[in-house]
C-alpha cells in the first residue's frame, strides 16, 4: 500500500531546504511542522488509540519527492502503535516482527514455552518441599551443633574446676576419657547432620540442575533469535548499499545491536523512501502523549534522533545524501573577544558566550580553554574550574596555577562557592520559590542527555525562586546547590521539576535563536587572599 501523502497544501508556501536534516541536532523545517501538524490531526481523531497515545510516543514525519517532482511526506511511530506494526496511514517496519509465519514468531512462541516449563518447574509442590525442607535442616542441624557445642563448652569448664580440687590419678583419666567422648559425640553429629543434608541438598541441586539447563537453553536461544533478527534488518542508503544492524553496529564501540535497533520512526522512513524511490528532503519527530518518568519528552515537542540507537543506522542510511553539517562544529565565535570579568595574579573570570565550549571537545573547535591557553602560556595546571554547557553563557571562573585550581574545585566540592543562574521559561511556573529535588544519571543510550533516576542517579538539588511572568513565560532565579550536568535544563523540564523547559532547550523542550540560561552571580573565597570575591554578570537577554 502506498504511504506517500500528498500536501494539503501548495508546496509554494515553502521554500524547500537545499541540505537534508542533520538529524541530532536541528530545528525542524517550517513545511516538517507544517506536515507534523496533519499527522497529529490524524491522531486526535484515532479516539481507538487514545489510551495508547496518551502513554505516549515518539512519531517522525520526511518530506519526500518523487521522481516526477511530486513533493509530499511519510509518517512512521516508533516501535509498536496500538499493538501493531502496521497502520494504513503510517509506513511499515524495516522488518515486521509480527509475521505470524514468521521464524521470530515462531521462536518466541519456542522461547515462552521454556519460559512456561521454568516457571512450572519453579512452582512445582515437590520442588519447594525439597529447597523449604533443605533450609529447615540446615536450620536445625546448625541449632543442634550450637547447643551440643555449648554444652561441650560447660562440661570442659566444670572438668577445669575438677582439676583444681583433685589429684586421683583415676579420676583424672576418666575426666579425659569423657572429653574424648563428648568430642566425638559432636563429631558424629556434624557428621549425621551433613549426610541429611547432603541427601536432601543433592535432590535440591537435581531439581536446580534441570531448571539452570532450562535457562542455558533459553538463553542461547534468544541469542541466536536475536542475532536472526538483526540480520534481517537490511537497510539502506543513499547510495542504494544495504547493511545489516549487525554489520552497521559492529563498526561502533558497543559491536552488538541494542534491543530495539532499527524500530525508531526515522529509519523506518527513510529506509521506505528509498525502497519506493523517494528523495528525502528534510525529517523531524516529535513527541505525542504524557511524559516517561525518566527521560524528558513533551507533547508535541521536536527532539533530535537518539544517539544509541539510531546515530550509528542514520550515519550508514544518509550517506549519499547532501547532509546539513553538525550545527554544533561551527565557531560562532572565532572572532568573538572574550570579555574579562575579574583578573588578578592568580586567576581570571570571563563572560563566556553562548555556543562556546567550556573545554575542547571530540571535534577541533573554538573553546574557552584554547582561548585562555594561549593568553597565558605560563599557566599551570587544568585552568577550568568549572564548566558551563556549551549553550549556557555566562560566569566562568580560570585558575593560573595547578594550586589555585585545586582550592577552587575543593570549594566547589564543598558547595562553599554560592552561584545564581537567569532563565526563561517555556511556561507558568506557579509556586514563587522552592527546591528540586531529583538525582540524575546519564542516559547511556542517548548521550549527552541525562535522566531521572532514583535507583542510578546521583543527588542533584536546585532552590529556584520566580522572578516575573510575561504570557506564558516566567522569568526565573536558579541556585544550584549541585553541579550535575544538564541539572537546571532536566530540573526545569522534568514533569516532576518545574514541567517548564528553559527557552531554546533543543535537547529538553524548544529550540530558539539560543539556550536562554546564564550564569549571573559567582561567590568564592579567594585561594590566595581569603578574601570573598563576588562576580556578576547580567544576561543580555529579556522577556
Amino acid at each position: 500500500m502506498n504511504k506517500f501523502h500528498q500536501l494539503p497544501f501548495p508546496v509554494t508556501h515553502f521554500h524547500l531546504p537545499e541540505k537534508f536534516t542533520y538529524p541530532f541536532h536541528y530545528t525542524p523545517h517550517p513545511l516538517c511542522v507544517a506536515v507534523a501538524a496533519e499527522v497529529q490531526k490524524y491522531l486526535q481523531n484515532k479516539d481507538e488509540w487514545k489510551s495508547d497515545l496518551e502513554q505516549g510516543k515518539m512519531f517522525g514525519v520526511l518530506i519526500v519527492q518523487t521522481q516526477t517532482g511530486e513533493t509530499g511526506y511519510l509518517a512512521a511511530f516508533s516501535g509498536i502503535l496500538a499493538g501493531k506494526n502496521l497502520h494504513d496511514y503510517f509506513v511499515p517496519p524495516i522488518y515486521d516482527l509480527q509475521q505470524p509465519n514468521g521464524f521470530f514468531r515462531i521462536e518466541e512462541d519456542q522461547i515462552s514455552a521454556i519460559n512456561a516449563r521454568i516457571k512450572k518447574a519453579q512452582t512445582d509442590k515437590n520442588y519447594q518441599a525439597t529447597k523449604t525442607l533443605l533450609a529447615e535442616t540446615i536450620d536445625q542441624a546448625e541449632k543442634a551443633i550450637n547447643t551440643a557445642k555449648e554444652e561441650l563448652k560447660e562440661a570442659q569448664q566444670k572438668r577445669e574446676e575438677r582439676r583444681k580440687h583433685t589429684s586421683d590419678e583415676n579420676e583424672l583419666a576418666n575426666m579425659i576419657r569423657e572429653s574424648q567422648f563428648q568430642k566425638a559425640e559432636l563429631k558424629r553429629l556434624k557428621k549425621q547432620w551433613d549426610e541429611r543434608i547432603s541427601a536432601i541438598r543433592s535432590e535440591a541441586e537435581t531439581l536446580d540442575q534441570a531448571i539452570e539447563r532450562l535457562k542455558t537453553e533459553r538463553k542461547t536461544r534468544s541469542a541466536a533469535l536475536q542475532q536472526q533478527l538483526f540480520e534481517q534488518f537490511r537497510i539502506l542508503n543513499g547510495k542504494g548499499e544495504t547493511k545489516n544492524l549487525c554489520e552497521i553496529f559492529k563498526e561502533t564501540t558497543q559491536q552488538v545491536p541494542p534491543a530495539g535497533a532499527g524500530e525508531c520512526a526515522a529509519p523506518k522512513l527513510l529506509q521506505y523512501a528509498y525502497l519506493h524511490c523517494l528523495k528525502p528532503v528534510a525529517m523531524a519527530e516529535f513527541w505525542w502523549g504524557n511524559s516517561p518518568k525518566r527521560e524528558i519528552r513533551h507533547h508535541g515537542y521536536f527532539y533530535p534522533a537518539c544517539k544509541g540507537k539510531c546515530e550509528p543506522i542514520l550515519k550508514h542510511m544518509l550517506q549519499g545524501l547532501n547532509v546539513e553539517e553538525n550545527p554544533l562544529l561551527n565557531d560562532l565565535h572565532r572572532d568573538t573577544e572574550l570579555e574579562i570579568l575579574f583578573e588578578d595574579n592568580w586567576l581570571v573570570a570571563i563572560n563566556k558566550p553562548a555556543g562556546m565550549l567550556s573545554v575542547p571537545g571530540k571535534a577541533d573547535i573554538d573553546s574557552v580553554y584554547h582561548r585562555l591557553k594561549a593568553r597565558y602560556p605560563e599557566a599551570t595546571g587544568p585552568m577550568i574550574v568549572h564548566r558551563l554547557d556549551m549553550a549556557t553563557s555566562g560566569i566562568l571562573l580560570v585558575a593560573k596555577t595547578k594550586e589555585v585550581h585545586q582550592n577552587l574545585q575543593a570549594q566547589f566540592k564543598s558547595r562553599m562557592v554560592k552561584k545564581r543562574y537567569a532563565a526563561l521559561l517555556d511556561g507558568t511556573v506557579i509556586p514563587q520559590e522552592g527546591i528540586i529535588d531529583l538525582p540524575l544519571c546519564l542516559d547511556p543510550m542517548d548521550r549527552p542527555r541525562q535522566i531521572v533516576s532514583t535507583e542510578h542517579g546521583k543527588p542533584a538539588i536546585t532552590q529556584y525562586k520566580v522572578l516575573a511572568h510575561n504570557g506564558n513565560r516566567t522569568r526565573i532565579a536558579f541556585y544550584p546547590l549541585t553541579g550535575r550536568t544538564h541539572q537546571l535544563r532536566v530540573h526545569a523540564s522534568h514533569p516532576l521539576g518545574l514541567n517548564a523547559p528553559i527557552i531554546g532547550d533543543e535537547l529538553y523542550g524548544k529550540g530558539a535563536d539560543r539556550l536562554y540560561l546564564h550564569a549571573e552571580f559567582l561567590e568564592f573565597r579567594h585561594p590566595v587572599s581569603g578574601q570573598i570575591i563576588r562576580i556578576e554578570k547580567k544576561p543580555d537577554f529579556k522577556f
